[in-house]
C-alpha cells in the first residue's frame, strides 16, 4: 500500500479480515470460558479497536456489550496513556461509575504494540456468574447502592510487562464464592484478547502499521459517510413514545416512565430522554454507557447492515440524557439490572420510529422477560454453586413476518440455558419447557410465542434473584396488531402454599418448592382480521394459538382440524363492522393481559 488513501480491494481485504478476527476472539472467548452464564448462554463479547480508542471490528456477540465496550477503552486510554503501555499489559475494570456498566461485566483490554508504539487494542467483555455482593449472581433485585452490588474494580493493571498481579487476582478470588469459575472465564477473556494481537500484528506486518492505520482511518469515515446517508433517507422529524417498566425491585406497585425523543435532522441523529423517570432506589439505573448501547443498537438497525460495523457508525449521534434519571444515574445508585432499562429504551425508540419508518419497524418484542442467577451450597458435594437462567420471550410481528417464538431481541443475542447444563450445574429439575399458547399478539403477523417453565429445588437451599419484565405491562403492537400477553411467574411451595412473584424479587427455595414462569409473547403487526385463515389454522394445529382464539382474536372458525369458510367470512364482517376502521397506531397494552 501506497500513497495517501488505501486502493478499494486491499481496503475491503483489511475490512474483512479485521471483522473475522473479531469473530475468531468471540469463539476463542466462548470456547475457553467455564461458566454455564458464557459457554451456554454466551453472555460475552470482543472487539478491536484502534489506537485513539474508537472501536474497528466487532464480533457477531450481543450489542449491549459492544456499544458498552467503548467508554470502558476510552477509561483505559484516560489512565493507561500509550506512551506508558507495554508489551503484555493487560487491563481490567468493572466499575460502572468509571468506564463500566455493572459489576458482573469485566472488560479486559491488551495492547498491540509495533515498533514501540501503540497500534489497537484487542478487547474482550465477560458477564461474570458472580462478583460478590450481598446475592448469588451480584444481582439482588433489593440492591439500593451499588455497595450492596459486589466487587467493583476501576481501571487497573491485571498483568503489567508480562507480570501477573498476584494482588488483583488475590482480591478477586477472596470476594467471589465460585472463584476457581470466576478465573477462569477471566483466562478465557486474556486468551481471545491474545488471539487478536497476534492477529493485528499478522496484519501489520502484511500492510505495515503506517498502512493499517491509514484503514482503519478510512473505514471509519466510510462507515460514518454511508450511515449518514442512510440517515437521510428517514423523513425529517422529532418523533416521540413513552412506554414504562414494571417496578424498580423496591417500590413494586410504582411503574417506571421511558421517555424518548428522536431527531432525524439531515444527516444528524438526536436522542432525548428528557422526561424519564428520575433515578430509582432500586438497582434499574443506568449509567451513560448502558444508555448509549441502545442508542447505537437502534442507529444500527436502522441503517443499511452492510456499512462496517465500527465508530463510524456513531458520529451522527448525539443523546440527551438528563443527569440524576434513570438514563443517567449519579452514584451510588444501584445498577445491576441496567439491562432491563436498555431494552425499554430501544423499546421505546422504535415505537417513536414507526412513523417514520412504517414498512420497516416491529411491533414491540418481549423487552427482557426475564433472567434468574441461583446460587447455594449442594449438599451433594458441599460446594458453592452460582448459575443463571436466562428466559426468552417472543419477537415482535415484521411487515410481512410473524415474529420468532422464544428468542432474545435487539441488543441481546444472549441463549437459553440448556437443561441438562441447568441440571449439571445446580440441584435444580426442569419440570417443562414449552411454548406459551396465545401469547404472540394477534396480528396480520402474529408475535413470536413466549414459554412456560418450571423449575423445582431437589436437594439443599437456593437463593434466587428474579430479575422479570412485562408483568404489568405488554409489548405493543403495531397498525391494528395486538399487545402480546405479559409475563407472570409464581412460586409454589412445598406445602402447597402459592406466592404471586411481582417482577422483581430475591427469594429462597428449599426442596419440593417450584417456580413457574410464562414470559411474554411479542406483539402483532396489522390488522388480525386480515390474516390468512390458512395461517391461522397452521398455528391451531401447531397449539400455536387456541381453537376459541383463531375464532375471538382472528375471526376464524376452525373445526375438527378445518377452516370454517362460510362461518369464517360472517364472523370477520360482523367484527369488522363492531369494530370500525384500524387505523396505523399502536395497541400499547399498557394494564397487559394474561
Amino acid at each position: 500500500m501506497s500513497g495517501a488513501r488505501t486502493d478499494p480491494v486491499t481496503l475491503e481485504v483489511i475490512r474483512n479480515r479485521l471483522d473475522a478476527v473479531a469473530d475468531e476472539m468471540e469463539i476463542t472467548l466462548l470456547k475457553s470460558s467455564h461458566s454455564p452464564i458464557v459457554k451456554e448462554a454466551l453472555d460475552a463479547s470482543a472487539a478491536l479497536f484502534e489506537a485513539r480508542g474508537q472501536q474497528i471490528a466487532q464480533a457477531t456477540a450481543a450489542p449491549i456489550h459492544l456499544g458498552m465496550i467503548i467508554p470502558a477503552v476510552e477509561r483505559f486510554l484516560e489512565v493507561f496513556p500509550p506512551e506508558s503501555m507495554q508489551d503484555g499489559d493487560v487491563y481490567v475494570l468493572n466499575d460502572p461509575f468509571d468506564g463500566g456498566t455493572h459489576l458482573p461485566d469485566l472488560v479486559a483490554a491488551l495492547p498491540v504494540i509495533v515498533d514501540g508504539s501503540l497500534i489497537a487494542l484487542s478487547v474482550a467483555i465477560t458477564h461474570h456468574q458472580e462478583m460478590g455482593g450481598r446475592s448469588a449472581g451480584s444481582t439482588p433485585t433489593d440492591a439500593t447502592e451499588i455497595f450492596h452490588e459486589g466487587l467493583r474494580v476501576p481501571p487497573l493493571r491485571l498483568y503489567e510487562a508480562g507480570r501477573r498481579n498476584e494482588t488483583l487476582f488475590a482480591m478477586i478470588e477472596r470476594n467471589v464464592r465460585v472463584p476457581s469459575i470466576v478465573i477462569g472465564d477471566i483466562m478465557g477473556q486474556l486468551s481471545a484478547c491474545h488471539v487478536g494481537r497476534r492477529a493485528v500484528l499478522s496484519l501489520a506486518e502484511t500492510y505495515g502499521a503506517p498502512g493499517l492505520r491509514l484503514a482503519m482511518d478510512e473505514l471509519l469515515d466510510r462507515a460514518e459517510r454511508l450511515t449518514r446517508a442512510a440517515l437521510q433517507e428517514i423523513p425529517d422529524g422529532t418523533y416521540r413514545f413513552h412506554d414504562y417498566l414494571d417496578n424498580d425491585g423496591i417500590d413494586t406497585e410504582r411503574r417506571v416512565r421511558i421517555e424518548v425523543a428522536v431527531t432525524v435532522d439531515g444527516s444528524e441523529f438526536v436522542v432525548d430522554l428528557t422526561g424519564s423517570d428520575p433515578q430509582v432506589q432500586g438497582p434499574l439505573n443506568c449509567v451513560p454507557a448502558s444508555t448509549l448501547a441502545a442508542v447505537y443498537y437502534v442507529l444500527k438497525a436502522i441503517t443499511d447492515p452492510s456499512i462496517p460495523n465500527n465508530a463510524g457508525c456513531y458520529r451522527p449521534a448525539r443523546t440527551i440524557l438528563p443527569e440524576g434519571s434513570i438514563v443517567n444515574a449519579r452514584p451510588p445508585a444501584a445498577v445491576n439490572a441496567r439491562s432491563v432499562v436498555v431494552r425499554r429504551i430501544v423499546d421505546a425508540m422504535i415505537g417513536a420510529l414507526a412513523p417514520a419508518l412504517p414498512d420497516r419497524m416491529p411491533a414491540a418484542s418481549n423487552g427482557h422477560p426475564l433472567v434468574l442467577s441461583l446460587g447455594g451450597i449442594d449438599p451433594a458435594s458441599a460446594r458453592p454453586f452460582v448459575t443463571g437462567d436466562i428466559g426468552t420471550g417472543g419477537m415482535g410481528a415484521r411487515p410481512g413476518l410473524d415474529g420468532v417464538d422464544a428468542v432474545q431481541t435487539d441488543t441481546s443475542n444472549a441463549q437459553n440455558i440448556p437443561v441438562e447444563a441447568l441440571e449439571i450445574e445446580s440441584p435444580l429439575r426442569v419440570g417443562h419447557y414449552r411454548l406459551r399458547a396465545d401469547s404472540g399478539g394477534a396480528g396480520r403477523w402474529r408475535g413470536g410465542l413466549g414459554l412456560e417453565r418450571s423449575l423445582e429445588v431437589v436437594r439443599g437451599s437456593v437463593r434466587v434473584s428474579h430479575r422479570g419484565e412485562r408483568h404489568f405491562t405488554a409489548p405493543w403492537g403495531l397498525f391494528g396488531g395486538r399487545a402480546g400477553m405479559s409475563s407472570r411467574s409464581q412460586l409454589t411451595r412445598a406445602d402447597g402454599g402459592d406466592e404471586r412473584i411481582a417482577s422483581k424479587r430475591d427469594f429462597t427455595m428449599t426442596p419440593g418448592d417450584r417456580l413457574e414462569l410464562w414470559t411474554t409473547g411479542g406483539g402483532g403487526h396489522g390488522d388480525p382480521l386480515d390474516r390468512s385463515p390458512d395461517l391461522v389454522l397452521a398455528d391451531v394445529l401447531e397449539g400455536k394459538v387456541s381453537a376459541e382464539a383463531a375464532q375471538s382474536d382472528y375471526g376464524v372458525v376452525v373445526r375438527d382440524g378445518e377452516v370454517l369458510a362460510q362461518g369464517t367470512a360472517e364472523l370477520r364482517e360482523r367484527l369488522r363492522n363492531a369494530r370500525g376502521a384500524v387505523s396505523w397506531t399502536y395497541d400499547r397494552g399498557q394494564l397487559g393481559r394474561e
